[in-house]
């Protein structure tokens, strides 16, 4: 699988972009590939967000509706896939019984209350997060949540958590990473210290004791993605797609917050 076509996959699969594939067999070497390039994908659409709140900084627009809008973008940019895996992981990790009671909730169709009331907790945290790192014009660190967030999909898929069904996407890419989480992990600390020491593009001032702070933050966003997955695929028999869309949404507001503290 050429590096070229992983990309075009993970684009592909996980945003708006109407890229062709050249490659039509989806099978599980094809689901690796792809999801050893999603940070890619969430570097791509951290920069789009941070550049958009940089020229939205230069309007008399409120910080709160900036961050209400950057949140819209990813929304739409990401077709609201991982959103609705949000409300579905949360929805079935809130009912009792099986893996076989949690997988009928989660493909109901219908967000219920743990669905909804999450969706709403991460979607406050993310605008008041991206609204906070705007008014203080801190926009690597705008950048660096988004690319973390996706950091965390390929952890979810790690060679010790199973695909919780034999069909759909989670059997195409549950259990393909192992050499990618070293490298993503490693390469998100760094981002999360660069982004945390550099607080600002205009005194050009990098801030040791903020960039500790992030790398923690750091840390704890990989730890909590780690811990997350595994609770998931416990309850569920493994992994799926819309745990994926969940840890990518939660880990993102967690980095956000700890960008903030």
């Amino acid at each position: 699988m050429s590096p070229v076509d992983a990309l075009a996959g993970a684009f592909s699969w996980l945003t708006v972009v109407p890229i062709p594939l050249r490659n039509n067999t989806f099978d599980r070497r094809f689901g690796a590939a792809a999801i050893a390039a999603v940070p890619v994908v969430g570097l791509a659409l951290g920069t789009l967000v941070a550049v958009l709140a940089w020229a939205l900084s230069l309007t008399d627009l409120p910080t709160t509706l900036i961050g209400i809008l950057l949140v819209v973008v990813l929304g739409v940019g990401t077709r609201g896939m991982h959103l609705d895996g949000l409300a579905d992981t949360a929805d079935g990790l809130g009912c009792y019984g099986p893996p076989e009671r949690v997988a009928e909730v989660m493909r109901s169709g219908s967000a219920g209350p743990f669905g909804v009331a999450t969706i709403a907790a991460v979607m406050i945290v993310d605008t008041a997060g991206f609204a906070a790192l705007t008014g203080d014009s801190r926009w690597p660190a705008i950048a660096a949540a988004v690319f973390v967030g996706r950091v965390a999909a390929v952890i979810a898929c790690r060679r010790s958590l199973p695909p919780a069904r034999s069909t759909g996407f989670g059997a195409l890419v549950a259990g393909t990473q192992r050499a990618s989480i070293v490298v993503w992990s490693v390469l998100a600390i760094v981002a999360m210290v660069v982004a945390g020491g550099w607080q600002s593009l205009s005194p050009n001032v990098f801030d040791v004791g903020s960039a500790l702070g992030a790398a923690v933050t750091a840390v704890i966003v990989l730890g909590f993605a780690w811990l997350f997955t595994r609770h998931c695929a416990r309850r569920m028999g493994g992994i799926n797609g819309d745990v994926l869309g969940a840890v990518i949404e939660l880990s993102t507001a967690i980095a956000l917050v700890g960008l903030l503290i």
